[in-house]
């Protein structure tokens, strides 16, 4: 019953992140630059969006540590979008933001399940890492090189321990809150190998809707999890 009533009170909030997650990707394809006078539709909602998520996850989720742990990761990527959207060059700035997001999310999906509890999991993700890594490594400038590598391994152990807690928890009552943060961390998995493959080696087009769409997709799962997390820790 508390979760039923928990979502309805936020449908409101996740219509209005899915219009400002549109607005964002809209806005990044119409203004590409700084020079359009539409920019400021994109530093307008890209952020708006995560913090939106953010109030819903609050309002939702009680005092499980679960969703609190959620909820300091989306305040982190907040922080995140507004230094990759800013003028000039914060990329560091933002990666170090999402990297303590992925943190918090790992700590999250750890209150109630073993950390590479299921090894096949994290083996196959390294090897995914490691082909990722081969075709990206060349076109690093050699300043990111190591930041970049840091950020992937905390990313891909993330995704790995997300889809780890889903086999984990099969079959308990937290099994559909681990099923939509695994779905969201293969989308954030998909969303930054997009954008670092689209910043450092090709031209992709249409960049936004591929990298920005799995984003907010990502964030959105992970939201969404915390309202189904009865079998978590408080």
């Amino acid at each position: 019953m508390g979760t039923e009533h928990s979502t309805s009170r936020n449908t409101a909030l996740y219509w209005q992140f899915a219009l400002c997650a549109v607005l964002a990707i809209v806005g990044s394809l119409i203004a590409p630059d700084d020079t359009s006078p539409w920019r400021w539709l994109h530093y307008l909602t890209k952020p708006t969006a995560t913090l939106l998520l953010l109030v819903a996850v609050l309002r939702g989720m009680g005092l499980r540590a679960y969703g609190l742990s959620v909820s300091v990761g989306l305040a982190f990527a907040a922080a995140g979008d507004f230094f990759l959207m800013l003028p000039g060059d914060y990329f560091l700035a933002g990666l170090a933001c999402f990297l303590l997001t992925h943190c918090a999310y790992i700590w999250a999906l750890t209150r109630d399940s073993r950390f590479g509890g299921a090894v096949t999991i994290f083996v196959l993700f390294a090897a995914i890492a490691a082909a990722v890594f081969a075709g990206l490594w060349p076109h690093l400038p050699s300043p990111m090189r190591i930041p970049v590598v840091i950020y992937a391994l905390v990313l891909v152990a993330m995704a790995a321990q997300a889809l780890s807690r889903d086999h984990q928890l099969a079959g308990t009552p937290a099994q559909r809150s681990a099923r939509l943060a695994a779905l969201g961390g293969l989308f954030f998995v998909v969303s930054d190998t997009m954008l670092a493959y689209g910043r450092f080696r090709w031209n992709i087009p249409y960049n936004a809707i591929w990298v920005l769409g799995t984003y907010y997709a990502a964030q959105y799962l992970f939201a969404r999890s915390t309202e189904n997390d009865a079998g978590t820790q408080r």
